[in-house]
């Protein structure tokens, strides 16, 4: 193992080492019986971290049965029981909370402090469905027939498959996995590749619940495949790009199977001449970079009015320059993107810009910061792209790294409709304090959520998900929740009685005369 992987503490990558070439079954961590297919690396220095393993189709198949065995005696259990076993296993999260926030760092290259609080927010998201899974299972409605009794039961789907993008794949992996265990179902995981050791760490904490009820499958391609198209699995939840997007839907739409699919954004960030400039500057700070720009609700288009466009750039790049970038274990507030490949992309992303007429007016290249460990990592400073027009290729595009493009409007209608051309439609934001402006963006603004004034928050209790290519369904909230639940209607006549209004023989009365 190379030496310049060594940084965060011994204990930790003693952890690590515990967890190569693993996956999580039924009887904890188990070997991967398959071909070696990636080293893992610290995206800080490119040393090797360790190393990852495919599961044979036997073992895939193995793991299938096994979910399925222990969602049926998970669904037996009362929602109480289910609840208190959720919330012993979010308590044990929380024992393992900082060992995993720094494996976390470590595979992905996120600042600890974004680590920690991701985990947080699973642990929040995990209490939280534990509650409301419990809270109703149906409901009762009026008859439309006297005597009878009409209601609804809600119904885990059986076994789903959740796959991860690296991004955030402890928060995600709750935020869906929480509301299917709560609604009774079991889960497979499957990480990303770039995020694998961090996602075994966090599983160990649900060997509290019922052994086979939450797997972790590492894997490429074909076992992604091998879990959307298998017949004994029965829902996917799918983050990550929208060609693979379209794959897992087709897939699922090809078998009938109910998938919640989260693509891409490109999020708008609309400020207008009555906002506060400098909260709004530093909140737009915040929202292009945080976890170096590799949000799937990031702030992309930067879209400000010509009368602040210049103090307003004069407050947001003061902002972006001083930021700190390193390696994510020290004091930083930006640290490397998530491997070498998504790098390269980022700087075509901004390469084709600029040839398109475009102007990088801060950062834009490699960083040099000063320590020869660092020299080879996955670092690019963040950067501004100003003189940005909707006719570039960066307008149609999710940049999903540390660059936000800047467009210069004159009206608020201007405004609304450059937010509204994007083919994505996840999130948004608008910084201003004119009623009526934040009356027409969150009644006119084409996207799952609506930030004013306050960018990138999140609520366990409220739905999160996107419009046009975003995708398909809704995570967190009772949204969240009913997306992995059936629903069946009953209608029961405890008395047996004769229904002659509608039974044959026909009355002669009713016949056509």
């Amino acid at each position: 193992m190379s030496n310049t992987a060594r940084r965060g503490t011994p204990q930790v990558h003693e952890k690590i080492a515990t967890l190569n070439n693993q996956f999580f079954g039924k009887s904890g961590l188990e070997r991967a019986a398959g071909a070696k297919f990636a080293d893992v690396l610290d995206p800080s220095t490119a040393g090797v971290l360790g190393e990852i393993s495919d599961l044979t189709e036997a073992q895939v198949d193995r793991v299938v049965a096994d979910a399925n065995s222990a969602q049926k005696k998970w669904n037996a259990l009362s929602a109480l029981e289910r609840a208190e076993h959720i919330h012993e296993a979010a308590r044990k999260v929380r024992e393992n909370q900082r060992v995993v926030a720094e494996i976390l760092s470590t595979e992905t290259g996120k600042p600890f402090k974004e680590s920690f609080d991701e985990v947080s927010w699973a642990i929040t998201a995990m209490d939280y469905y534990a509650e409301i899974g419990r809270h109703s299972i149906g409901t009762v409605h009026g008859t439309a027939t006297a005597g009878q009794f009409h209601y609804t039961l809600k119904e885990p789907m059986g076994t789903a498959v959740i796959i991860l993008p690296a991004n955030y794949p402890v928060v995600l992996a709750m935020w869906t996995g929480a509301a299917a265990l709560a609604a009774g179902n079991a889960i497979i995981i499957k990480p990303s590749e770039w995020a694998t050791l961090t996602t075994l760490a966090f599983a160990e904490a649900f060997d509290v619940l019922p052994a086979g009820l939450v797997q972790v499958v590492p894997g490429t391609a074909p076992t992604s495949v091998q879990l959307v198209n298998h017949k004994d699995t029965h829902q996917i939840s799918f983050t990550g790009s929208v060609p693979t997007g379209k794959i897992v839907a087709k897939s699922c739409g090809e078998q009938f199977k109910p998938c919640i699919i989260e693509a891409s954004g490109s999020d708008p960030f609309i400020v207008m001449p009555s906002a506060k400039l400098d909260v709004a500057a530093r909140g737009a700070a915040f929202a292009a970079f945080i976890n170096c720009g590799q949000v799937c609700t990031s702030t992309e288009k930067l879209i400000v009015h010509n009368d602040i466009y210049d103090e307003f750039m004069r407050l947001f790049t003061g902002h972006v320059a001083a930021l700190r970038q390193g390696h994510p274990l020290e004091k930083v507030d930006v640290g490397p993107m998530e491997n070498g490949r998504e790098l390269t992309r980022m700087e075509g992303v901004i390469a084709r810009a600029v040839e398109q007429g475009a102007t990088v007016t801060l950062g834009g290249g490699r960083p040099t910061l000063g320590d020869s460990e660092l020299a080879n990592g996955f670092f690019h400073e963040p950067t501004v792209v100003e003189n940005v027009t909707r006719d570039m290729d960066i307008y149609q595009q999710e940049i999903f790294g540390p660059a936000v493009a800047v467009y210069r409007v004159s009206s608020f209608d201007e405004a609304l409709d450059l937010a509204n051309g994007s083919p994505f439609g996840l999130g948004s934001n608008l910084y201003s304090t004119d009623v009526v402006e934040i009356d027409r963006a969150v009644n006119e603004i084409v996207a799952g959520m609506v930030w004013v004034n306050a960018p990138l928050l999140d609520n366990d209790a409220g739905p999160f998900g996107g419009r046009k290519m975003s995708g398909i369904g809704r995570q967190l909230g009772a949204e969240g929740l009913d997306t992995f639940r059936h629903t069946k209607f009953m209608m029961v006549d405890a008395h047996s009685s004769e229904q002659n209004f509608w039974w044959f023989p026909y009355s002669d009365d009713e016949a056509f005369k």
